[in-house]
């Protein structure tokens, strides 16, 4: 076990591994997964802490970085990576940085409700979020060959254009990114969002066969994939409510919620 003072690793099998930073209000999870080959590291968390002191630590194989979506919380570490890679829909957001929200915003809400001590090198005052060019850009139905196992990229837009979901067919574990977690609503309400691709996208993972864990990168770690389950009834009654437009507000349902 990894002890460290601001991530916290928990491993979910023998080469997988959650890294969480619980100090944040946001709860981010990032993901490692090990393959026979190569490691691919799905996000790279807040950027307070440089999340490859604890990659560094897991593995000694090449570490290529998945972006599930290019919001402030998921690509805090990317300037540590070689390899990062994105769906051409965020490519833009990567670049030339987050459409929809000011440095001053994004510097309010990394700061803000920390519940653990920050290293020295983190201020809040000067945060910049990563900007740069990806190796590669990702499109929907790559496969991902680490060797011993494969992954399947789902686009799946709506809380951003290009959000990605990311299936590991060998084990069953979705990585669903922002498009589905518990505790506090998935959002849909921002102008560089879209509720009727939320929920298209919704409806596209709740499909995926062998679903053994449904990952996602807040709160919970570890959701049953009955889950799935629920958000196809979710996705009806939005869909026959009128429901999947700006305003209609938060919507809850069992096990999740959504706010457009």
């Amino acid at each position: 076990m990894i002890k460290d003072l601001w991530f916290t690793v928990h491993p979910i099998d023998i080469n997988t591994y959650a890294i969480s930073e619980y100090g944040h209000w946001e709860k981010v999870h990032s993901f490692l997964l090990l393959g026979n080959q190569k490691a691919i590291l799905i996000d790279t968390g807040l950027g307070i802490d440089n999340i490859k002191r604890i990659t560094d630590q897991l593995t000694t194989l090449p570490i290529e970085v998945i972006t599930t979506h290019v919001h402030t919380d998921h690509i805090g570490s990317h300037g540590e990576f070689e390899k990062i890679y994105v769906h051409e829909g965020d490519k833009d957001w990567l670049v030339n940085g987050i459409k929809g929200l000011s440095i001053e915003q994004i510097r309010k809400d990394i700061s803000r409700d920390i519940t653990l001590p920050t290293p020295n090198t983190f201020n809040p005052h000067t945060y910049q979020p990563f900007q740069g060019e990806p190796t590669g850009l990702l499109g929907d139905g790559d496969v991902i060959e680490l060797g011993n196992r494969n992954l399947i990229i789902y686009h799946t837009p709506g809380h951003s254009p290009g959000h990605i979901s990311v299936f590991d067919e060998t084990n069953g574990y979705l990585f669903t990114g922002d498009l589905l977690y518990d505790e506090t609503p998935i959002y849909a309400f921002y102008p560089s969002t879209n509720p009727v691709d939320l929920v298209n996208s919704l409806e596209k993972v709740s499909e995926i066969p062998n679903v053994s864990m449904v990952y996602g990168s807040h709160n919970t770690l570890g959701l049953e994939p009955k889950i799935l389950e629920e958000v196809k009834i979710a996705v009806k009654f939005l869909r026959e409510n009128k429901l999947t437009k700006f305003g209609t507000g938060i919507h809850k349902f069992n096990g999740f919620s959504v706010q457009f």
